[in-house]
């Protein structure tokens, strides 16, 4: 299939893009079945907050698993209205 080049909309500052040939070719190729909705500017805004939003380092929560009574460690708190398990333990429940 032949691609030619598209003229696009932005969906956040209303500017048009191009979207390239390549570029319709490379997501054809990773199967993704829609056309960029953003220019690359305001992807690269976008991307940004979003990786601004993880906070850059994960944080760890320790935590005594309630099967066994291990100490370890969990990358959420934990509520404590329901049960926390190691990561043996976790493994296992998810095999059941």
């Amino acid at each position: 299939m032949a691609f030619q080049d598209q003229t696009l909309t932005c969906r956040d500052c209303g500017k048009e893009f191009v979207w390239t040939a390549s570029e319709q070719e490379f997501y054809q190729q990773k199967g993704f079945q829609n056309a960029p909705v953003r220019c690359p500017a305001c992807r690269a805004l976008k991307k940004a907050r979003m990786d601004g939003n993880r906070g850059g380092e994960r944080q760890s929560f320790e935590i005594t698993c309630s099967n066994c009574g291990k100490k370890d460690t969990v990358p959420f708190q934990p509520r404590g209205d329901r049960p926390v398990f190691c990561k043996d333990c976790f493994r296992k429940q998810r095999q059941a």
